[in-house]
């Protein structure tokens, strides 16, 4: 339970920023900024429970988390302007921390809940990257997880892992989140990308 609120914490922070930066970028006002963050934070965890059978309500039982995340979009607004022009180098590597903490935890979810595999994979992937989508819609830009760079590809074996119980204690799980974590640094970093498959009409 201390791994789960552990990751639960970081992915909500890593994840509250990456959408606060994302909604300055795109010069939303101080309202949107916290909104688009709340959403990141929270948004895939909402259609998580949906989709896996717990009740919606359970997201507002998240009281300390909604405050951890409204306090860390607080202290990105009030940044230094001049300090978030190096976001480029390091915003991915926050969105890298988000996307391993909330897919471990997607999928220790749905794994405590008894759910088949399936389930298990779904749930680490929506967790992990459905945030993520949502911000980009909000802010009309091209979902990362959609494009060819590999993204979701690293919830997916987050969520095999722990569903064929190959990673269960504490130590297993923060050495799974730094190996996931370490994968998506590299991958977009040496820029991996999936195959394409493109059609035009002429």
């Amino acid at each position: 339970m201390l791994t789960w609120d552990f990751l639960s914490m970081i992915g909500t922070i890593a994840f509250a920023i990456s959408g606060a930066i994302v909604a300055m970028e795109e010069d939303y006002d101080i309202l949107g900024i916290y909104i688009l963050g709340i959403v990141t934070a929270f948004g895939g965890g909402a259609i998580r429970n949906l989709l896996i059978g717990v009740p919606v309500s359970t997201l507002w039982e998240q009281g300390t988390f909604f405050q951890i995340a409204l306090l860390s979009i607080t202290l990105i607004i009030i940044f230094p302007h001049h300090l978030l022009k190096h976001w480029h180098k390091w915003g991915n590597f926050t969105d890298a921390i988000g996307l391993s903490a909330f897919a471990i935890q997607g999928a220790l979810y749905a794994a405590d809940m008894n759910h088949p595999l399936s389930a298990i994979i779904v749930a680490a992937v929506l967790t992990g990257s459905g945030g993520g989508m949502i911000r980009d819609l909000l802010a009309q830009r091209k979902p990362l997880v959609l494009r060819s760079e590999i993204y979701a590809v690293w919830a997916i074996i987050t969520g095999l892992l722990i569903g064929l119980n190959i990673f269960t204690s504490a130590v297993e799980l923060i050495i799974l989140f730094i190996t996931i974590t370490a994968l998506r640094v590299l991958s977009y970093t040496y820029k991996w990308k999936l195959p394409t498959k493109q059609f035009k009409l002429n």
